[in-house]
């Protein structure tokens, strides 16, 4: 079946970065297509970005421009990459395998002063 273990998050002042990754057991993650959510407290599940198994890269219109999705077939690994995060950035984030709807365990992201 596999697992996701998500990692990088942590406090952060607004305009500052972090890098979020997403390590991959028991498959290659480039086998599928690869996807972050993200969950404020309070609010729903939502979409951040996807990074399909060609290379292509598809991004929420509320982070494109800040977060780059990657992936390192090397390490199995994808990572998203987050600059100018904003406090309304602050969520749990989840990275999500397709196939086989595999996720990660969530890693916190809080963006404050």
């Amino acid at each position: 079946q596999g697992r996701l273990v998500d990692s990088g998050g942590g406090l952060v002042q607004p305009g500052g970065s972090l890098r979020l990754s997403c390590a991959a057991s028991g498959f290659a993650f480039s086998t599928s297509s690869l996807k972050w959510f993200r969950q404020a407290p309070g609010k729903e599940r939502e979409w951040v970005a996807t990074l399909i198994s060609n290379g292509d890269t598809y991004y929420a219109d509320s982070v494109s421009g800040r977060f780059t999705i990657s992936g390192d077939n090397a390490k199995n690994t994808a990572y998203l990459q987050m600059n100018s995060l904003k406090p309304e950035d602050t969520a749990v984030y989840y990275c999500r395998r397709d196939l086989g709807d595999i996720w990660g365990q969530g890693t916190q992201v809080t963006v404050s002063s």
